[in-house]
């Protein structure tokens, strides 16, 4: 086997070129890529491994020979274009929403429930990225001690929302020290009817509000760490609520945790030893010192960052810390890329 031909949907957005990238790194024998995009973006060049690359428009007959698919080109492509790749051979690694909920799709962080990968039927779902870096942080909490309840606020990062919208906060940075008004087209999220200025200011709204007053991305957190931890998305085992925030840093989300565990006799000591033994995680704890994780530098970074680990003096058996972790690699590109690993090292994706 000379390797695998793996299609890239969504390369020219800030996650797929860091697919490409993170691809270019990987175990992954290749023998062909495919860059797939929007008409728009049909034709430009981009490189693989130091050669040319013409983006393609992705069409339903851009998926013939492709074993496996990379997907990062928004929730609706997704849904149109991934299973008709199925229906051609491929196996998809999807970093959409469009189908984490759905019961027959894996939701796989690789540190986590790798195994989840054997039930797949062709498509793998990537989970959002502020819930990955959590997943990250507290399984081998959850394995130690077990988990009652999770309260996570998180601060996540412009580049959550894409390009453009990375482009805006800087854009309205720039607007705002130069004294002008600054222009506001994106933020909270597209999808809603009123937009505001993300530089200088915080944005406690990350995608839609529901009829329960929960944005909907603190709807997926809350859903999609039961069904990673749990497989079942509406597990009452263990509580989750979250408030889900958007912060003017251009790349990494920031997360405070506040945790119970079921064994009170857990320590903060044992939870450092813990992150520190875990894979894809590292340990940045040392208050004498003023070392704790900082966004900007996780940027550029596979690893999920953890600190400020210390006990609730109020509830034995509670604990806090903060997590950070770059939002387009950990949270996207390489969780994607991590898991296409995982597929063919246990031979669950073949050559067609």
């Amino acid at each position: 086997m000379s390797g695998y031909t793996v299609a890239i949907l969504g390369a020219t957005g800030a996650v797929g070129t860091r697919l490409i990238q993170q691809l270019e790194q990987s175990t992954i024998p290749v023998s062909q890529v495919k860059l797939l995009a929007s008409s728009r973006s049909a034709g430009k060049k981009l490189q693989f491994k130091g050669e040319d690359v013409t983006v393609e428009e992705a069409k339903p007959e851009s998926f013939e020979g492709v074993d496996l698919v990379l997907a990062s080109a928004g929730g609706a492509v997704s849904k149109k274009l991934l299973p008709e790749a199925v229906k051609r051979g491929a196996v998809c690694v999807d970093n959409t929403s469009a189908f984490r909920m759905e019961e027959d799709v894996p939701l796989v962080v690789p540190e986590v429930n790798e195994a989840a990968l054997y039930n797949h039927h062709g498509i793998i779902a990537n989970p959002n990225c502020s819930t990955i870096q959590m997943m990250v942080a507290l399984e081998p909490i959850r394995k130690a001690f077990g988990l009652k309840q999770i309260i996570v606020s998180t601060y996540q990062a412009a580049s959550g929302a894409g390009q453009t919208a990375l482009d805006e906060l800087y854009s309205e940075a720039q607007d705002y020290l130069d004294g002008k008004d600054m222009k506001a087209d994106i933020f909270p999220t597209k999808g809603d009817k009123e937009h505001y200025p993300l530089a200088f200011n915080l944005l406690p709204q990350i995608d839609v509000l529901e009829d329960n007053l929960y944005s909907h991305e603190e709807w997926k957190m809350i859903h999609e760490t039961k069904k990673i931890m749990l497989g079942d998305m509406n597990s009452p085992e263990i509580k989750v609520t979250a408030t889900c925030v958007r912060v003017p840093v251009p790349i990494s989300h920031g997360e405070s945790i506040y945790i119970e565990v079921a064994d009170k006799s857990a320590t903060t000591e044992q939870i450092q030893q813990l992150i520190k033994d875990a894979p894809g995680a590292v340990l940045q704890d040392d208050p004498a010192h003023q070392v704790y994780p900082q966004p900007i530098n996780a940027v550029g970074s596979r690893d999920t960052f953890v600190g400020r680990i210390r006990p609730d003096l109020e509830n034995k058996g509670a604990f806090n810390m903060w997590v950070v972790s770059d939002n387009l690699l950990k949270g996207a590109a390489w969780n994607t890329v991590q898991i296409a690993e995982r597929l063919v090292a246990d031979d669950l994706v073949h050559v067609n």
